[in-house]
């Protein structure tokens, strides 16, 4: 019945369910321009039947997505007052711009892009799934630039205990922002490239072979093939960034508990804070410190280092973090072989083998797994820091009740579970009516995919 922990817990759930919709969101958005240009280009039909089908799973996940982010924004005031009593002179502005910039055009197209197909022209359709994809991302970075801005504050000064900003470039453009706002925009795009490509693969297990399928498959695993790597590379510039500010978090990360040279990479190990040690270890000898500080002999900080004289320790949680960084990494190179290798059977042979498009399936929702796990990475990292080096977790707590927050906890456990459920089940549902309208229509156009209403003004003309 600690407030503390089950506020924790609380907005813990908050915003892991509430991070599965934008990180749809974001890319799928620019996808479905992507599929629209080719219809504008091609003529082909099948694009806008791809289009069709995945704006229907966009909109599903912007409505969860704006739900969710209503709820956790409650517990600013709810649980963790201190937090804008502290920096509300920055976090509120930032918030405020993401309205103004972001919300306000994705909540106006949105419409159009949905509806307007055939009531609108070709250029003014199109023209909203840009400024939709546009708001989404211009969403991502205000979040982004505030959750960075309490990774790496920079460009204020406290009076009075309050935070007042004397540098809004510098807070902006924090020093982890870059890193971490491309690395979450090529999260969501990995998330993106499997959705697809694994509900195409089930579409196609479900007797589907239309080109709308065919082209969502293949746009999928090759988007999946290309972004893997430069998220690789993205995450090791990250990593190295996170080192120089936040180095708590990378001796959590590694397991290491002696700051020390020759560090090896843990494959495996079972942190144990009560003795400061691992109890079981298996690694790459001289792995971290090659990664981290690129040599052999490379010294890395271990986490005995941040516990103050006094015996408090400063450092965070170590297995969660340890953990969650592995289930991201060991995900990652999962997607990596995946789409590697149906990138190239597509390549060379048009279509790949039954067993790989089966193995395509499970691997739908592989992008919220390692978002999620990064995610905890990221913020069980900062701990026992709200915002690093300026306000604590504890000093940011509001005067409630451990029961008041129970109650809450619990019901938002079960509305999310509803939820979720109910997203899991529409998903399918359109999955199975797509791969059935498909099977049983088999009539096309000209162009290969099947016969569209006519479009609205100034749109291309059917071939």
């Amino acid at each position: 019945m600690d407030p503390f922990i089950l506020s924790r817990m609380q907005f813990g759930a908050n915003i892991t369910f509430h991070i599965l919709f934008p990180t749809i969101t974001i890319m799928l958005g620019w996808l479905l321009l992507y599929f629209k240009l080719k219809f504008n280009r091609t003529g082909d039909h099948a694009w806008m039947e791809a289009y069709f089908f995945w704006v229907k799973v966009f909109a599903l996940s912007f409505a969860l997505g704006v739900v969710s982010g209503i709820t956790m924004s409650f517990q600013f005031g709810t649980n963790w007052p201190g937090f804008m009593e502290t920096v509300g002179n920055i976090a509120g502005p930032l918030l405020a711009y993401e309205i103004l910039t972001a919300f306000f055009l994705e909540a106006v197209f949105l419409g159009i892009m949905l509806f307007g197909f055939r009531k609108v022209s070709n250029r003014v359709h199109t023209l909203s799934t840009f400024l939709v994809a546009f708001g989404t991302t211009m969403s991502a970075f205000w979040i982004l630039v505030l959750n960075s801005w309490m990774h790496t504050p920079a460009g204020f000064e406290i009076r009075d205990g309050i935070a007042f900003a004397t540098d809004w470039w510098a807070i902006i453009f924090n020093p982890s922002m870059p890193y971490r706002l491309v690395h979450m925009l090529i999260a969501s795009g990995l998330t993106v490239a499997f959705l697809v490509a694994g509900i195409s693969s089930l579409r196609w297990i479900l007797g589907d072979r239309s080109d709308a399928m065919r082209h969502a498959l293949r746009t999928g695993v090759f988007m999946g093939a290309m972004l893997i790597p430069v998220q690789i590379l993205v995450g090791d510039l990250h990593g190295l960034n996170t080192l120089e500010h936040q180095p708590a978090k990378v001796a959590a990360m590694e397991g290491n508990w002696e700051t020390r040279g020759n560090v090896p990479l843990l494959l495996f190990a079972m942190p144990n804070e009560e003795i400061r040690s691992n109890d079981f270890e298996i690694g790459i000898p001289s792995g971290a410190s090659l990664i981290l500080k690129h040599e052999f002999a490379g010294v890395v900080p271990g986490l005995n280092d941040f516990v103050a004289e006094d015996g408090t320790i400063e450092h965070p949680p170590v297995a969660p973090v340890f953990w969650a960084f592995r289930i991201m990494v060991g995900t990652g190179m999962v997607m990596l072989l995946l789409s590697w290798v149906g990138a190239y059977y597509l390549w060379r042979k048009g279509e790949m083998p039954k067993l790989l498009t089966y193995a395509f399936v499970p691997m739908v929702f592989s992008g919220w797994i390692a978002t999620v796990a990064g995610w905890y990475v990221t913020e069980i990292g900062r701990q026992p820091w709200l915002v690093s080096g300026v306000l604590s977790t504890k000093d940011a707590l509001g005067p409630i009740s451990g029961g008041m927050v129970l109650s809450t906890f619990l019901m938002y456990l079960a509305t999310y579970f509803v939820l979720l459920g109910a997203y899991l089940f529409v998903l399918f549902r359109l999955t199975v009516k797509a791969s059935k309208s498909a099977t049983e229509k088999p009539e096309t156009g000209a162009a290969g995919g099947t016969a569209l209403p006519a479009p609205g003004p100034n749109a291309v003309p059917a071939e």
